[in-house]
């Protein structure tokens, strides 16, 4: 198995892109912490992967909140003695409106969710794996960061902010054997879609997938795909990237 004997927080691991990692990491061989803020979520998905003979622990935390991802390292080190890979995957939008309709609660949100929790991560992360002599971080980001859509501009900036630390990170980070990747999705059936698009209606979902050449939504799989490559040792040598997995959305 091409986790086996890793050790991988999922965040936002309770529904959508997170869910997928998690479980794919599961098939895999990792031994997880997974969080959300959800909570009936997060352990619907933990007790999915153990009734599948997986490991899996649930916390419950803000990602915005530095003592929250302190917690999810020490129930890693604790529960299986290490960590090899951290995917900061949480993240939440406002809804598509015009720029000047988001109020300031929004804007903060977004930014702390989506932004701020890759701060934590490397605040507590960055030492845990220079002591260890190595780690992975695995972001999240999306296509909006590269071919952003109108109405939903502040959530487009996180995103943005996500593949800038991403890259600056591993450049930094690369003498300490600690490797930062990226994905960029393309928006999927999560359920984040009716906040991208105001509302879920057959008639915007068929203006969003015309925007994508493959003709359809990403997959929480797809995302999982991506992830577990960049997760393992066949990615030894990768960091820095921002895999587009959008069905050719960004060409």
């Amino acid at each position: 198995m091409r986790l086996q004997d890793k050790v991988a927080i999922v965040t936002g691991g309770g529904s959508g892109f997170g869910e997928g990692i998690a479980m794919r990491f599961a098939a895999e061989g990792a031994r997880l912490i997974i969080n959300d803020i959800d909570e009936e979520g997060g352990r619907r998905v933990t007790d999915a992967i153990r009734e599948s003979g997986g490991e899996a622990h649930f916390l419950r935390g803000d990602v915005g909140n530095g003592s929250d991802i302190e917690r999810l390292l020490a129930a890693a080190d604790e529960r299986y003695g290490r960590l090899d890979v951290m995917v900061n995957n949480a993240g939440v939008s406002h809804r598509n409106k015009p720029l000047l309709e988001v109020d300031e609660a929004d804007f903060d949100r977004v930014f702390a969710t989506n932004v701020k929790s890759i701060y934590w991560s490397a605040r507590h992360m960055v030492p845990y794996f220079r002591r260890q002599g190595g780690g992975a971080f695995i972001n999240i980001a999306s296509t909006a960061g590269v071919r952003p859509r109108p109405g939903l501009v502040w959530y487009n900036s996180t995103k943005g902010a996500v593949i800038t630390a991403s890259k600056s990170l591993a450049i930094e980070l690369a003498p300490d054997r600690i490797r930062v990747n990226c994905i960029n999705p393309v928006a999927g059936d999560t359920p984040l879609l009716g906040t991208f698009m105001g509302s879920d209606t057959p008639e915007n979902r068929a203006r969003f997938i015309a925007s994508i050449p493959l003709g359809r939504l990403s997959t929480p799989r797809d995302i999982a795909n991506a992830a577990l490559y960049l997760a393992s040792d066949e990615a030894e040598f990768i960091t820095g990237i921002c895999l587009e997995v959008d069905g050719g959305r960004c060409i």
